[in-house]
């Protein structure tokens, strides 16, 4: 199998700062996608090329209009190209615990930006308690069976009752999913706290937030 002898490093994404604008602006036909908002929402790192092209003003207002837009990839500025080899190869982005690699403010309460929700954004959310495993695999399956083409990527980092100290972690692409128990399992003093990264289109915020606490496991509902 290929996957035996290769795998994903990191996806990244090579953007022009003088024309970038025009693309994320591009009205696509019912039922397209808007191919240069899709790779900026896949991306783990963006190479915002031709810097040297646009003011300051405009580089920053571009910036923030892609950490609009995907507010965990790294934006590397660069003019012709040129990018220090070390932060964008030998990344391991697909590993499925990268995302304890995440700044903890990524999983802050963050007030409902006033974008237009049915653009791509990326969301945050954590909180602490076990997850009831049924629960949330039903969850997550009603969840990509219904809007698996909005997701374009997610990632957990998960504890479920009943299963000790193991740790789990899983990260997908639309509805392929791959989970499994994190190389290290919780510590004993380590507060169990559940981590997720959504990116994709039509997110809320607040109903994925009470949609996942509504998958905590409550003892009483067990007796």
């Amino acid at each position: 199998k290929m996957s035996d002898n290769y795998r994903i490093d990191s996806i990244v994404c090579l953007a022009d700062a003088k024309h970038l604008n025009i693309h994320l602006n591009e009205k696509k036909p019912e039922g397209s996608v808007n191919e240069a908002l899709q790779q900026v929402a896949f991306a783990d790192k963006i190479l915002l090329n031709k810097v040297d092209l646009v003011t300051s003003k405009e580089k920053e207002a571009l910036i923030a209009r892609l950490k609009t837009i995907n507010q965990f990839a790294t934006v590397i500025e660069t003019e012709r190209s040129r990018a220090p080899l070390g932060q964008i190869l030998g990344l391991n982005s697909f590993n499925m615990e990268s995302i304890l690699e995440y700044d903890p403010s990524f999983f802050e309460n963050q007030e409902d930006t006033k974008h237009n929700l049915e653009l791509v954004s990326s969301v945050g959310i954590e909180f602490k308690g076990n997850l009831h495993a049924q629960w949330f695999n039903m969850f997550m399956m009603d969840l990509l069976r219904e809007r698996a083409a909005d997701f374009y990527r997610t990632k957990g980092l998960l504890s479920f009752h009943g299963q000790g100290d193991t740790k789990f972690v899983f990260q997908g692409v639309h509805e392929q999913i791959n989970f499994g128990p994190a190389q290290q399992p919780w510590a004993k003093d380590e507060e169990r706290v559940n981590k997720f990264v959504f990116i994709g289109k039509n997110l809320n915020r607040a109903e994925l937030t009470k949609s996942l606490m509504e998958c905590l496991y409550k003892e009483e509902e067990e007796k």
